[in-house]
């Protein structure tokens, strides 16, 4: 079974889908659970981070900081704990509805519209873009079957991009414990990759 480290690069250049909004992802980090001390499921497993322990391909949503969510994609079999946390996306259908659904969460004031390359840019204004939350977590990402919820399905498309070939590296942003692993992979050169470290 391919592990994070595997599943994150190939990450790359797929289309993440809800509805009329379509993004392509471009920057990605992987995380193993017990070799992993950043990662939720590095002491076992909980409540919280059930979802990171698998079946595979589907979603693994948690609530960070008391502010904002962030969205993983499972990789690993039934009962190990391997997740890839999507971290930006290059908005390609639905800008409109993205940022509509980012100024409801983020309560928004300003007048002054979201440029596209900030509306996916940083896990949390990718959850925002795409109205993802907790409801969504344990989300069947491949079959884009109908969310046990009753939320509507957020799935993974392949349109025929290939991963870059040699894509960008680095260590993992906000990250204190092993912060050296060259775990975040991103699409070089793309406007929407969230400002952090670049190899």
């Amino acid at each position: 079974m391919p592990t994070a480290l595997d599943v994150a690069p190939r990450l790359l250049n797929k289309v993440l889908v809800r509805g009329s909004r379509a993004a392509r992802i471009v920057e990605v980090e992987a995380y193993e659970g017990a070799t992993d001390p950043s990662s939720h499921g590095y002491r076992g497993m909980t409540d919280r981070n059930r979802t990171m322990f698998g079946p595979p391909g589907h979603l693994y949503v948690y609530f960070t900081y008391g502010m904002h969510h962030c969205a993983n994609v499972v990789c690993g079999e039934d009962g190990v704990c391997s997740a890839v946390l999507l971290r930006a996306a290059a908005p390609l259908d639905g800008a409109g509805a993205m940022r509509r659904a980012r100024n409801a969460a983020s309560r928004r004031r300003s007048t002054e519209p979201f440029r596209v390359v900030d509306l996916c840019s940083g896990p949390a204004r990718l959850c925002q873009a795409f109205s993802l939350d907790r409801r969504d977590d344990g989300g069947d990402l491949v079959g884009a079957s109908t969310h046990p919820r009753s939320r509507q399905s957020i799935f993974i498309a392949d349109d025929g991009t290939p991963p870059p070939r040699n894509p960008g590296r680095s260590g993992r942003i906000g990250v204190t414990r092993a912060p050296n692993r060259l775990w975040r992979f991103y699409v070089a050169g793309d406007p929407n990759v969230s400002r952090g470290p670049r190899a």
